[in-house]
């Protein structure tokens, strides 16, 4: 995820960041561009038609097909942030889940080798989460104490949370915390399953096909149909101002494809392995 300073206006305007939609968009803008000038030289130097062609009254469609468009992106590009924030949430929930679940033990347990074993088992499930949604390779993982091979045939979280709770079980069945305390803590290790359970529910669910494939072709057939109307009142200046208008439709579509997957590795997606590193930290400042 970049880190930036949301103030600083100058960098924002002319630095151009390699996920900036103007990089990505500069080979269909160039297209655009010559397509939009052979539009324009075709009316006004081949066809030579006149201002009072019904060619210009496109411009009426297109305000009224602008509305609808802007409408369609608006609704698109809220809908993405919604999965990149309520991702956002489920993290920060995991955070705050494994401090709750590390100073309840931290209380509960007297001997060290039990702390110890929480302490590497707990940040472990966060980081493999991180892997496992991010569609990276999990290995074998080292633990001070103990080795776990991950079965890579097998759901690689559901594997350190049965760890967890096979742990608190055992803790229970010798002795070393009461019932009462086993059922206090059991909240939030049933609350690992559960935010992993919503995470791979925003991931492997898109945004439906139909309706993104439409909101695609939207914006094509709009932009192609731009040049023959403005041609009259523009002149060739007709190219800067449709390649504009495609810039900023494309990069709304752009924006919203990118933030709607929040667990990739993008440079917008959230940063898990840093929030996987914080919470590392922070269980081992407790236990």
């Amino acid at each position: 995820m970049i880190q930036y300073n949301p103030k600083d206006w100058i960098t924002f305007i002319f630095r151009f960041h390699k996920s900036d939609t103007f990089r990505k968009l500069i080979p269909m803008m160039l297209l655009i561009g010559l397509y939009s000038g052979g539009v324009a030289y075709l009316e006004l130097e081949y066809w030579k038609l006149s201002e009072t062609s019904h060619v210009k009254n496109l411009n009426l469609m297109h305000t009224t097909v602008g509305f609808v468009l802007s409408l369609l992106l608006a609704y698109r590009t809220n809908t993405a942030y919604d999965r990149w924030w309520e991702g956002r949430k489920h993290w920060g929930a995991l955070v705050n889940n494994s401090r709750n679940l590390s100073i309840k033990l931290a209380a509960y347990l007297k001997e060290e080798n039990d702390r110890t074993y929480f302490r590497k088992v707990i940040p472990a499930y966060a980081s493999i989460l991180s892997k496992h949604l991010s569609n990276d390779e999990v290995g074998k993982m080292l633990f001070e104490g103990f080795d776990f091979d991950f079965d890579h045939n097998k759901h690689k979280p559901n594997q350190v949370a049965k760890m967890l709770f096979q742990k608190a079980n055992d803790l229970y069945t010798s002795g070393k915390i009461t019932g009462d305390q086993f059922y206090i803590i059991n909240s939030e290790l049933q609350s690992f399953t559960d935010i992993c359970g919503a995470c791979e529910r925003i991931k492997n669910t898109p945004i439906p096909y139909s309706y993104s494939s439409f909101i695609k072709k939207f914006i094509f057939f709009f932009v192609m149909t731009l040049p023959f109307g403005f041609v009259f009142s523009l002149g060739y200046y007709v190219i800067p101002v449709v390649i504009f208008i495609f810039y900023v439709l494309a990069s709304l579509e752009l924006i919203a494809e990118e933030i709607e997957d929040p667990f990739g590795n993008d440079d917008n997606d959230l940063p898990t392995q840093k929030i996987a590193s914080n919470i590392k930290k922070h269980v081992e400042e407790i236990l």
